[in-house]
């Protein structure tokens, strides 16, 4: 049982739903073992509970010209709590930014950006990232091949 009112049914319908966001609520109930209408009724409850966060497509970045992932490590000269969200408040303007996450350790935050071209990337590093309220550093590492990138968390299916 993973939270206080999710059990091994709203693990599976979680699991189903985190593989195909689009299935129907027939076949998923189908693939948990249950008849549409309670189906329905879990799923609905999953949201209201914020389980379910959202649903979305997952694009493929290069059929859209983003041939570029960068990974970029920032470190603040201060990390008193009004610098870090004047960070990510700026971080959350950039929409080649598409993850943030704070860290703790050496580097403060690390960044997942893509970019079209090795030039746009260039061009968004020293005019966006780089002059961000409180950075002092920015490491970056060029991606040359994702071999895993799942969605989610470990759920039964």
């Amino acid at each position: 049982m993973a939270g206080p009112n999710i059990d091994d049914i709203d693990l599976q319908i979680l699991g189903e739903l985190q593989q195909d966001g689009r299935m129907t609520n027939v076949e998923l109930a189908r693939k948990v073992g249950l008849t549409a209408p309670p189906c329905l009724r879990r799923v609905r409850s999953l949201e209201e509970a914020g389980a379910i966060t959202s649903y979305h497509a997952v694009v493929d970045p290069g059929m859209l010209g983003y041939t570029i992932t960068v990974f970029a490590m920032v470190s603040l000269k201060s990390q008193a709590e009004a610098d870090l969200k004047a960070f990510q408040d700026h971080v959350a303007e950039l929409p080649e930014v598409r993850e943030c996450h704070m860290l703790n350790g050496e580097i403060d935050f690390i960044l997942k950006v893509v970019a079209k071209d090795l030039q746009s990337f260039q061009q968004f590093l020293t005019s966006k990232l780089t002059p961000a309220p409180n950075v002092v550093s920015v490491k970056t590492s060029l991606t040359i091949r994702t071999s895993k990138n799942l969605p989610g968390v470990p759920l039964p299916v």
